[in-house]
């Protein structure tokens, strides 16, 4: 998950964003669409500077102002796409648009999860490229994970769920991946006190190192903190204003790019990796 980004799936914010009921899609207060087009457009500009990329969703006007968070509808195998089911239920047509765009580029489908089964891309954590992690709560649930685990088994992938903790409610979104981001093969950016103890076991077992993301950062972001961007290992993209995590992550020897995101990230709660659907990673 932290081998140099070649290729990645993105959504404007400019159309998508545009006319979004705050509200109605669990949107703070700071959130201001043209503000959020901004910053997204800075985080597309970071992300090609890296080298990647950019596969760009058909723009249009269709409502769906959650589906510029690319990470979450589809995941991506080395053999081709997996299509996921989504536990927030006014984002159920999202998976119909990464499906549209991956026949467009010629990306082989392995399968779909379907109803009742639920699974986000955001709960899903390769730990090595045999083994996938998905994080079982509100957005993700046991069907969805035996679903992606007969996907997979036949591949020589193993597939286990992990429990996650109710936090700050169904509303809020606790993925497994607001709670760990890799920095590298061996590295990874956490915040333990929330990590499934199985899985922080699993990690130590593998020889991951672990880089503790700074507490009081993580509550007054609401895990946005944590939520960071590797385009190659020790290479990252990150939200500014948590200099404590930022300078965790630069003692373990990581470089770290910054971009404004209150209106986008913070309000919206999704960061540089939700924003992103990485499709190749080499």
């Amino acid at each position: 998950m932290a081998a140099p980004l070649r290729r990645v799936l993105m959504r404007s914010a400019a159309n998508a964003m545009r006319d979004a009921d705050r509200a109605a899609w669990h949107y703070g207060p700071g959130f201001n669409p043209a503000k959020a087009a901004s910053q997204h457009a800075a985080l597309a500009e970071l992300v090609a500077a890296s080298g990647a990329e950019i596969e760009w969703i058909e723009d249009k006007a269709d409502g769906l102002s959650d589906s510029v968070f690319t990470h979450d509808p589809s995941l991506m195998t080395d053999r081709g796409a997996l299509i996921l089911s989504m536990g927030k239920p006014l984002r159920a047509r999202e998976p119909s648009l990464h499906e549209e765009t991956y026949r467009r580029l010629g990306i082989p489908i392995l399968g779909r999860v379907e109803a009742p089964g639920q699974v986000e891309g955001g709960d899903c954590v390769w730990v090595d490229a045999r083994t996938l992690a998905i994080g079982r709560g509100v957005r993700s649930n046991q069907e969805g994970i035996q679903q992606v685990s007969n996907l997979l088994s036949p591949l020589g992938i193993s597939v286990y769920g992990f429990d996650l903790p109710l936090w700050q409610g169904e509303e809020a979104c606790l993925h497994l991946m607001s709670v760990i981001s890799p920095l590298a093969d061996d590295l990874a950016l956490v915040y333990s006190p929330l990590l499934p103890a199985p899985f922080y076991q699993t990690l130590k077992a593998r020889g991951i190192r672990l880089v503790e993301g700074d507490a009081e950062e993580f509550a007054a972001s609401n895990g946005l903190s944590l939520n960071v961007l590797p385009t190659s290992p020790l290479k990252v993209i990150a939200v500014a204003g948590f200099p404590r995590t930022k300078a965790a992550m630069e003692a373990a020897g990581c470089t770290v790019e910054i971009f404004e995101a209150d209106a986008l990230c913070i309000a919206c709660e999704g960061g540089p990796t939700c924003l992103t659907r990485p499709i190749l990673r080499q």
